[in-house]
């Protein structure tokens, strides 16, 4: 059975010596049945404690957890439903595999021939059939954290909640077992926060994300409004590469240090405003409207792409250039920048 969960301005202060530190800060956030949801944001934004909350591990100062309506503040951890698996599989390793597996189960009092049944089955979707038998330092470190996923997955949580599952893992690990984690996600149909610190792992794995900073939600959205549509200065800046253009719109044209800008139709009042736009939006020797003349200060091939920087009127803006392409310092290019890829921000935002 899938379950939806509502966050209701939570609220989680930490005591110090200095005083209470505010973690989590009236955090109200609603996760659909079934959808995987990344919790994103730098470390000591309150991603962990929220997953805690969640689970109750920890005891919020004000607001309300809700699973399918009804509050679970009075359940304890162990009758919620919500099973976390945290950055260190933390499996034992004095227990084999189907042990491992098997704890939870045993401990809710499971009878033998159900947990045989529950174990295999939990293996058999983490794609380890058959590793019963194995010992945790048989394992890979993949395989271990699938095996905690596993254990997970074996009660039939309600909720899955994740702290940073892969970031222990090398790169080329990670993205194989992110993509075997959505599928898996997909098929079992669990509804799920998976909580990074990184945007490219957000992205690839969420049906939507939420950012929070400083214990506040920052924006939630699909994962392409973070990089088309991002809610102010501060998000696009997390996101990395976004060109800031200092601007004054009047309907929908704008005036900048170097020119008019065409844009689409924007909501914003007229007045001052920060125009942005993606390196990746940036076309190159292109033309229609908005195409500049720029001289290039700097290129950098970085295999998938090329990273070029290019000066207009004063204006350095980043370009991404096919790979293919060469660039010397100097150079003359012509800039296209699509009105349909701009984006407005409100000038008080950025200060």
């Amino acid at each position: 059975m899938m379950t939806s969960l509502e966050l209701d301005h939570l609220t989680y202060d930490y005591r110090s010596r200095s005083g209470a530190v505010r973690a989590v800060d009236d955090l109200s956030l609603t996760v659909a049945s079934g959808e995987l949801l990344a919790l994103l944001g730098p470390s000591g934004s309150g991603k962990t404690t929220t997953l805690r909350l969640i689970a109750g591990l920890l005891r919020p100062a004000a607001g309300d957890v809700r699973f399918d309506g009804a509050s679970a503040l009075r359940l304890p951890p162990e009758r919620r439903g919500a099973v976390m698996v945290f950055q260190s599989h933390l499996l034992f390793p004095f227990m084999s595999v189907g042990d491992n597996v098997a704890f939870g189960l045993r401990m809710r009092g499971c009878d033998r021939e159900t947990i045989r049944r529950r174990v295999a089955e939990a293996l058999a979707l983490v794609r380890l059939p058959g590793f019963e038998n194995r010992w945790p330092d048989e394992l890979s470190g993949g395989e271990r954290q699938r095996v905690a996923l596993a254990r997970a997955l074996a009660v039939g949580p309600r909720l899955l909640l994740l702290d940073e599952p892969l970031s222990n893992l090398d790169a080329p690990l990670r993205e194989e077992l992110r993509a075997e984690f959505v599928a898996l996600q997909k098929r079992v149909g669990i509804t799920t926060i998976f909580v990074t610190h990184d945007q490219a792992e957000a992205v690839a794995v969420a049906d939507r994300i939420a950012l929070i900073f400083a214990g506040r939600l920052a924006q939630v959205s699909e994962p392409r409004a973070f990089y088309e549509r991002p809610a102010n200065a501060e998000v696009a800046r997390f996101f990395g590469g976004v060109n800031f253009i200092p601007a004054r719109k009047h309907g929908t044209r704008l005036e900048t240090s170097f020119g008019p800008l065409e844009i689409g139709f924007c909501p914003l009042p007229d007045g001052p405003v920060i125009a942005i736009i993606r390196p990746e939006a940036i076309e190159l020797t292109a033309d229609g409207d908005n195409t500049l003349e720029a001289r290039v200060t700097d290129y950098t091939y970085r295999g998938l792409i090329a990273r070029c920087q290019a000066r207009v009127d004063g204006l350095n803006l980043q370009v991404a250039a096919p790979p293919h392409t060469r660039y010397a310092v100097g150079d003359t290019v012509r800039l296209h920048l699509p009105k349909e890829r701009i984006w407005l921000l409100p000038w008080e935002e950025t200060r």
